[in-house]
């Protein structure tokens, strides 16, 4: 199972309202021997909101604070390499469904999952992931 951005940095965000759900769904998935992956865009993506000021809606975290925390994610979740194969598979994701923007983002975190054969995400995002066959979407309040 993927981790989706958004779950990450719920864990970061004390006085966010889906802070707790996120930590327990984490957990609780976890207890019940589920494997949990991350792949290196969520670090990127976890970087750039993190050390984005607040006022631009980001965490307004140092680059020492965030540094930390990619360490403390690495330790707990087995990070999955970027391979050339990652690639024509977003390629093909994007061109068949017709994402443009930001949601092409999501379409290389899918792109990678099948590289790596995982076919569930963990994620607050209910509609972005689900256009996409084969994926299952996972929201942190229903892993409990």
């Amino acid at each position: 199972m993927l981790i989706d951005t958004s779950t990450l940095l719920r864990t970061l965000q004390p006085s966010h309202p889906q802070r707790e759900t996120a930590r327990v769904a984490i957990k609780a998935l976890t207890a019940r021997g589920r494997d949990l992956h991350i792949v290196p865009q969520n670090l990127v993506e976890l970087w750039v909101v993190a050390t984005r000021p607040v006022a631009k809606n980001g965490l307004g975290l140092s680059t020492a604070e965030a540094a930390d925390e990619l360490m403390r994610l690495k330790s707990m979740f087995p990070l999955l390499p970027d391979t050339p194969a990652i690639h024509p598979v977003w390629e093909s994701l994007v061109i068949q469904y017709r994402v443009s923007g930001k949601p092409a983002h999501g379409a290389r975190l899918v792109a990678a999952m099948h590289v790596h054969g995982l076919s569930t995400i963990l994620t607050f995002d209910r509609t972005g992931f689900s256009r996409y066959a084969g994926i299952e979407v996972l929201h942190p309040a229903a892993a409990t």
